[in-house]
């Protein structure tokens, strides 16, 4: 089952060049895959195309078999794929970490018993436990990182996104995450920079450049 589709996308920015023209994409529930590329090539402009963030101006968003046109239809693809920001401080707007993860699961109606239950498990999952009363601005780049998947994870989604992950994370966390997303079962799509990064984390990697998807292991940047 293909959980996202994506079918002769093409976007451009106001008064800018095409970014994306005729891209097509598929990701099948299970899988995991890793992408590398040029800065300015179009890979954040992909991913908020996927959760709606940004609209294509010509072809097909389907996400879990059910094409997403309007911004409803993509309030449901945001309660089943998590997208974590390149830059963590677009993510983090509450006064602590508790708060952070939190917010997500109140508002799917989660009773606060049972909220504080997943804040401290989602924390001891990314190791981050004791974290519940810092505040969020005060902490370092990589620990703002660790929250923002934290938050993505209380709300169990089915999908991942996720966007330069390893931007602020010293080698110590590198081997964290790597850790992390390894016990998770559930299919993600990861932009990254790291190619070693990406051969432990991800079942596939691929090259994209001129709008077009190459298998990592046949292109030599």
């Amino acid at each position: 089952m293909e959980v996202i589709k994506l079918e002769d996308i093409s976007f451009a920015y106001p008064r800018g060049k095409i970014v994306l023209h005729g891209l097509n994409f598929s990701l099948k529930k299970g899988e995991r895959v890793g992408i590398m590329g040029p800065n300015g090539t179009g890979k954040t402009t992909f991913l908020q195309i996927i959760v709606g963030l940004l609209k294509p101006q010509a072809g097909r968003v389907v996400i879990m078999g059910k094409e997403r046109q309007t911004e409803t239809d993509f309030y449901e693809v945001r309660s089943k794929i998590g997208f974590m920001f390149q830059d963590p401080d677009d993510q983090l707007f509450c006064p602590t970490v508790a708060e952070e993860i939190a917010f997500g699961p109140l508002n799917l109606g989660i009773p606060r018993q049972e909220v504080a239950k997943i804040v401290s498990r989602t924390l001891g999952l990314v190791g981050l436990a004791g974290f519940e009363d810092r505040v969020t601005y005060k902490l370092s780049g990589g620990e703002k990182r660790l929250v923002a998947l934290a938050s993505l994870l209380a709300m169990q989604p089915e999908v991942l996104l996720l966007d330069e992950p390893t931007g602020d994370l010293d080698p110590q966390n590198i081997k964290r995450l790597v850790s992390i997303l390894s016990r998770l079962s559930l299919s993600y799509l990861i932009v990254s920079h790291d190619k070693q990064f990406l051969q432990q984390v991800t079942q596939k990697q691929f090259w994209f450049e001129d709008g077009r998807f190459l298998p990592l292991d046949t292109f030599h940047p």
